[in-house]
């Protein structure tokens, strides 16, 4: 006996949904053990997974460079960090130095 392609698509489908189904359910008992355990021993957050929160709550604080160098034509400055402009590449960098 052969099964069609049609059949196995609809095999397959079904099972997908089934998987799902069961999947779901297998999370919502976990969830719902997890909590019960959290409320029975009193944990927080920070007992359950160390050194997560301490990560999160720090932020970083992106700071402005103060420009380094500026060029006497144009204007233009440069903090010294990254890939030097065209104007400052290979030359001597202290007659541009901003004081």
């Amino acid at each position: 006996m052969t099964t069609s392609y049609k059949e196995l698509l609809a095999q397959r489908e079904a099972l997908e949904q089934a998987i799902a189904q069961a999947r779901q359910n297998e999370i919502s008992a976990a969830v719902t053990k997890v909590r019960e355990l959290v409320a029975e021993f009193g944990l927080t957050a920070q007992d359950v997974f160390p050194g997560r929160a301490a990560k999160s709550a720090s932020t970083k604080v992106a700071s402005k460079v103060a420009a380094k160098y500026r060029d006497p034509a144009t204007g233009q400055t440069w903090t010294g960090r990254g890939k030097a402009p065209k104007w400052i590449d290979g030359k001597d960098r202290a007659p541009f130095v901003i004081a």
